[in-house]
């Protein structure tokens, strides 16, 4: 079954999901989605709502990239909070921590860390997405992805998509290889060879993680409804971030000299990039909305939650940390960030709120199960 072509409507707005990257963070993510789509199931008195089906297209970066492919797929969000679980502890065996003692082992030992945190998230990935690709999930759902990576050939960002416009380059690479592309950060995982699902001679293509140049997918999500929504449709962004900590520190003129170390061996410059990406590209999207509706093209972003984070979670934010406790506070705080974002949908004087309320109620059913893999062959 081909992709329905979408019909221009007000009521049927063009909706993009756009998911950050963040790490372990990515249980935030996925347990923020499943409190927000269990209050909407109590309220609607269904068995499980289909967060995927909701959206024409849902790009996602690092391990917004892997939320986004099981959305994309009808896994529940609760099987994502499961994964997190289960497997974060395999996935970052060692945490990259400010002990120089512990930084120097990393340099002797990351070799081995590495390698095993990739076996551990195909194993993982492979579980929970099976054999689907790019194209089955277009077809079977006529649901658009967008992935942003790095290809290491050129050095020059790389988006694996499957759209109505993006032509067939992507479609027959498997969703898992394509998470694990977009998740490969540099010092945290190992890079990801991918082979060619098209080449006849065995051709691997190496990644780096997306979050280098797009860990806020947004304006990846923008250009890609521009070019896909029809003429008239209006278009609306909603983008999740992963429970960003409030950055920013005070540097004296003689602190400026920081060596390898002092960056926990560039470490430290992940969650930089991060925090600068979010802002960034944030205010970007906004101010594109802003002008493209001034020019006569309906554009809206949501950017959620919008809470600020208590100074007792600030040392959980680590993007490697797989501790339980760490996985814990993360939820506490999505469930708390959810509950607040169900206040503003209440709020008929909120717009953003009303915004995420009308796509909630308008979210197709699906089991609590999830839908059956079988339904992609």
């Amino acid at each position: 079954m081909e992709a329905a072509e979408s019909t221009p409507s007000a009521a049927k707005p063009f909706r993009v999901l756009c998911l950050d990257g963040g790490g372990m963070r990515g249980i935030y993510t996925a347990a923020f989605l499943d409190r927000l789509l269990d209050q909407y199931r109590r309220i609607r008195g269904v068995e499980h709502l289909d967060l995927g089906r909701g959206f024409d297209l849902i790009a996602g970066t690092s391990t917004g990239a892997i939320i986004a492919c099981a959305a994309a797929i009808g896994r529940p969000m609760s099987d994502l909070v499961k994964l997190y679980r289960d497997w974060g502890g395999r996935i970052f065996p060692e945490r990259i921590t400010e002990s120089k003692g512990r930084l120097l082992a990393r340099i002797a030992q990351g070799g081995n860390i590495v390698r095993a945190g990739d076996a551990a998230l195909r194993k993982a990935l492979s579980v929970e997405l099976g054999d689907i690709t790019m194209l089955d999930v277009y077809r079977k759902r006529g649901i658009s992805l967008s992935i942003p990576t790095v290809a290491m050939s050129t050095h020059r960002a790389w988006v694996f998509k499957k759209t109505k416009t993006s032509g067939v380059r992507d479609d027959n690479y498997k969703l898992v290889d394509v998470c694990l592309a977009s998740s490969a950060a540099p010092i945290y995982r190992s890079l990801a060879a991918i082979k060619n699902p098209d080449s006849k001679h065995e051709q691997i293509e190496v990644f780096a993680d997306g979050g280098l140049w797009a860990n806020n997918p947004v304006m990846v999500g923008m250009l890609d409804a521009l070019m896909n929504a029809e003429n008239e449709q209006p278009i609306e962004i909603f983008s999740l971030g992963t429970c960003s900590r409030p950055e920013g520190e005070e540097i004296s003129q003689n602190k400026v000299h920081r060596s390898m170390l002092q960056w926990k061996l560039g470490a430290d410059v992940a969650p930089l990039s991060i925090t600068a990406q979010e802002f960034a590209f944030d205010n970007m999207a906004r101010m594109f909305a802003n002008v493209l509706s001034k020019c006569g093209r309906e554009v809206h972003h949501v950017r959620f939650p919008q809470q600020k984070i208590p100074a007792s979670k600030l040392e959980y934010l680590g993007l490697d940390d797989s501790r339980p406790e760490a996985m814990n506070a993360l939820m506490s705080q999505a469930s708390t960030d959810a509950d607040m974002v169900k206040s503003a949908c209440d709020d008929i004087r909120n717009p953003q709120g009303q915004l995420i309320h009308n796509l909630m109620m308008s979210l197709p059913t699906m089991p609590e199960t999830g839908v059956p893999k079988e339904h992609f062959e």
